[in-house]
């Protein structure tokens, strides 16, 4: 091992909970691989979260008789609670984590940290999402994955394609910067630390990994994504009311070029709009067909109009009207809801009569008078959004986000 930076390059965090079965196999592994293929130094730290089993006494075991490898005890459980106890008393220059099951080939580790050992990156992240990662696992994990993380890239406006794959690393110096602001100590710890990070626009580093699901998982799937969509309203409404100095910390620590944005003009608008108002309205015929037959005429309807509102806001914010970054978001997705809701009282009610004056109605002609009455829907859409919730704003805009301050053509806030 050849040290390649003064001090602890790397310190790779391994937070466990009864896992007496592959703790000493995994750390084992890990350990030979690191002496083998990493250059810099490094350590191991198994961070165990109050283990009721023999992970304790294995722990400590793995302590005493391998190099380079510590152990913390933890009296609470949550993997958010171990990473953070354990990287705030870390004094390496990258923190990192993965799973105990080693799920990701560790062949991913040295360019999961490379970025951040040369300063170029924040943080960096491993993603099952990606066209070249190759995954094996169930169908029912991969649908719950894919549909979470486009629902997180929709509606809190990141773009990172993988939020809870175990394997992860972060700068100290960032960690240090937003550990404070991060409130979970369970699943959704690295959801709220990457969208802080993303918000506060910082540089997040994706590379595609090769992952094989553990068989003897023993996350509650179902819990775990309803904590995490209740922690994405939680974070969104930290961030609008600005509990989350996200102005500060990109002050301190972002690198993104500061540019002025710009809008399509009039006609270009109603251009964009009308693309992604004929996509949305092809996306809720569809949908309503699929969702018609399980849940019935009204809540179908509901349903492909809410998934369709999502996808409809975040292009229409991005494509039609060019506005990008964290600026005003969550206000705009609020005032998103409402229009959303306006058109959905136009094609209910446009439902409600048809069921009235013709209560044997077959579907096909309820998809009719609903595609109907979501065009006109779509049309006091593109007027709302363009006057009331994406009207023009003329002040400065640093990526996006308005600070406040005068902009140089330097790109420096003056």
């Amino acid at each position: 091992m050849t040290p390649s930076y003064g001090g602890l390059a790397l310190e790779i965090v391994v937070p466990v909970y009864n896992e007496e079965a592959v703790l000493e196999s995994s750390i084992t592994r890990l350990a030979e691989y690191l002496t083998n293929e990493m250059p810099s130094t490094w350590r191991i730290t198994i961070a165990d979260n109050a283990s009721t089993d023999r992970t304790p006494v294995i722990a400590a075991r793995l302590s005493e008789h391998l190099e380079n490898v510590g152990y913390r005890r933890l009296e609470a459980k949550g993997r958010g609670l171990a990473l953070r106890d354990a990287w705030s008393a870390s004094e390496a220059k990258v923190l990192a984590y993965l799973d105990v099951d080693l799920s990701t080939d560790l062949a991913a580790l040295p360019p999961l940290v490379a970025p951040l050992l040369s300063g170029h990156s924040d943080i960096s992240i491993g993603t099952r999402l990606g066209q070249s990662s190759r995954v094996s696992r169930g169908p029912k994990r991969e649908f719950i994955s894919r549909s979470y993380n486009f629902l997180l890239r929709r509606t809190m406006q990141v773009r990172f394609s993988d939020a809870q794959c175990g394997f992860k690393a972060i700068r100290a110096d960032v960690a240090k910067r937003l550990l404070p602001h991060v409130e979970d100590n369970g699943w959704f710890f690295d959801t709220e630390l990457l969208i802080i990070a993303e918000r506060s626009v910082l540089r997040i580093h994706e590379i595609p990994v090769d992952w094989v699901d553990d068989p003897d998982s023993r996350v509650d799937i179902k819990q775990t994504a309803f904590d995490d969509l209740r922690g994405m309203v939680r974070v969104a409404g930290s961030l609008v009311k600005g509990a989350i100095p996200v102005q500060a910390i990109y002050a301190e620590l972002g690198r993104r070029p500061i540019v002025p944005l710009g809008r399509p003009s009039f006609f270009g608008q109603v251009l964009r709009f009308g693309l992604v108002g004929v996509a949305s309205t092809l996306a809720f015929a569809l949908l309503y067909l699929v969702l018609q037959d399980p849940f019935g005429a009204q809540e179908a309807n509901f349903l492909a109009l809410l998934l369709t509102a999502v996808g409809n806001t975040a292009a229409n914010r991005r494509f039609t009207f060019g506005i990008s970054g964290p600026a005003k978001l969550f206000t705009q997705q609020f005032q998103g809801l409402i229009v959303f809701l306006l058109a959905w009282s136009i094609t209910s009610s446009s439902l409600l009569t048809l069921h009235a004056l013709h209560p044997d109605a077959a579907p096909n002609v309820e998809l009719l008078i609903l595609t109907a009455a979501n065009v006109l829907a779509t049309m006091m859409r593109f007027v709302l959004l363009r006057l009331w919730v994406f009207r023009s704003n003329h002040n400065h805009v640093i990526s996006g986000q308005s600070f406040g301050g005068k902009v140089a053509a330097s790109g420096n806030v003056l």
